[in-house]
């Protein structure tokens, strides 16, 4: 798998991981660098960003202390890196 493929992130993790972080669209915006145009488009399945966006959306998201869940049988996720480790 390449390294943009790993980046790729869902819609729906977009979304949660946002909701973990009690982000809205305006601070991912900020954090990403990604008009908040794109991210509504993506988030609601209007369009797909290019593998680019995705992959800065995801490295902001990281940043902020989100860990992503890849597909393991349960379908992909997301989580709230522990705070206190």
């Amino acid at each position: 798998m390449s390294s943009d493929n790993k980046k790729v992130i869902s819609a729906v993790q977009c979304r949660a991981a946002r909701a973990l972080l009690g982000w809205n669209q305006n601070d991912l915006e900020s954090a990403s660098d990604v008009a908040k145009k794109t991210i509504a488009d993506f988030e609601r399945g209007a369009r797909t960003p290019y593998s680019r966006t995705l992959s800065d959306l995801r490295r902001a998201l990281e940043r902020a202390g989100i860990i992503f869940i890849e597909q393991n049988g349960g379908g992909p996720g997301v989580r709230l890196k522990d705070r206190q480790a």
